[in-house]
């Protein structure tokens, strides 16, 4: 008999029953670990799965929430082994590509009539369009788009709003369309930047090819000011973008502004193609556009 509130003695068999379920508890506990990473993945699918089923049963596909499904169905499913899983996501896949292409077109559509009305002619398909030699990628899921300049990104992503498009438009068209330079004295001042990049090195390069990038650094670096080189910092420093270093190489093709004297040497500036790996790196090589969409990976300068 024990008095009230007294505890029962510990005894051997007590002790080995608390052992065993503290290893039970140990073993449920891994258990759950395991599988509920499964169980929210799971749980995450079937409530993608819904909404889209809901989307898809409307009367008109909704792009943009279907994308938005889509995104997080794919995400929830890379931890699902389902046959059937991967049938559906193919399915809604394809109808969601389908209706943010036509909501794209729609898009694309006013965009031409709006730049009709200002006599300018809009041509391409979406993603890309393009207005004269400047192109506008659209990323219609994001609602927002780029202009580039080849392959040159002139602006951030901006929203489809079509006063704020026709407003960085014009900017552009002013920054790089518009441009004006003294060909002969740029062409001069690329072979300096070129016979500087040569007199670097203790080899003469072959062919004296200078790769593109190296030059259009050594060009910037020309164009300094004595107050950068006192006391050298971003405030002091002048860039000279990408995009333009391009769009000069561009109106010096076209104004054929190539030849100049030096020593009473006639030499000529040619522009070497870049290899497929040279192409894929943007360390190595520069796109040159000979209209908004065609143009050629360039690697190299020399002047011979």
């Amino acid at each position: 008999m024990f008095l009230p509130g007294q505890k029962p003695p510990t005894t051997n068999q007590t002790i080995k029953n608390r052992l065993i379920m503290k290893e039970t508890r140990a073993q449920l506990q891994l258990a759950l670990q395991a599988l509920d990473p499964q169980y929210k993945a799971l749980r995450t699918v079937i409530s993608a799965l819904k909404s889209a089923e809901k989307l898809t049963a409307a009367d008109s596909a909704d792009a943009l929430p279907m994308h938005k499904t889509l995104t997080k169905l794919e995400t929830a499913a890379t931890t699902i082994d389902s046959p059937e899983l991967d049938i559906a996501l193919t399915a809604f896949g394809s109808e969601t590509q389908t209706a943010l292409d036509n909501l794209a077109f729609d898009f694309a559509k006013e965009l031409r009539s709006t730049f009709a009305a200002r006599g300018e002619t809009v041509t391409g398909r979406p993603p890309v369009l393009s207005v004269g030699m400047l192109t506008f990628a659209i990323n219609i899921a994001a609602r927002k788009g780029q202009w580039q300049y080849g392959k040159e990104m002139l602006t951030r992503p901006i929203p489809l709003s079509l006063t704020g498009i026709l407003k960085a438009y014009d900017q552009q068209v002013k920054r790089i369309v518009s441009r004006t330079i003294d060909a002969p004295a740029f062409l001069k001042e690329l072979h300096d930047a070129w016979q500087k990049c040569i007199d670097k090195r203790k080899q003469r390069p072959q062919g004296g090819r200078i790769n593109i990038v190296e030059l259009h650094s050594e060009v910037t670096l020309g164009r300094q000011s004595a107050r950068f080189w006192n006391a050298p910092s971003r405030s002091t420093f002048k860039d000279y973008d990408r995009v333009l270093f391009v769009r000069d190489l561009v109106i010096l093709r076209e104004t054929e502004t190539l030849t100049l004297t030096v020593a009473d040497e006639k030499l000529r500036l040619r522009l070497g193609v870049a290899t497929k790996s040279q192409a894929d790196q943007s360390s190595k090589s520069m796109w040159i556009p000979d209209s908004a969409t065609d143009g050629q990976y360039y690697s190299d300068i020399t002047f011979d």
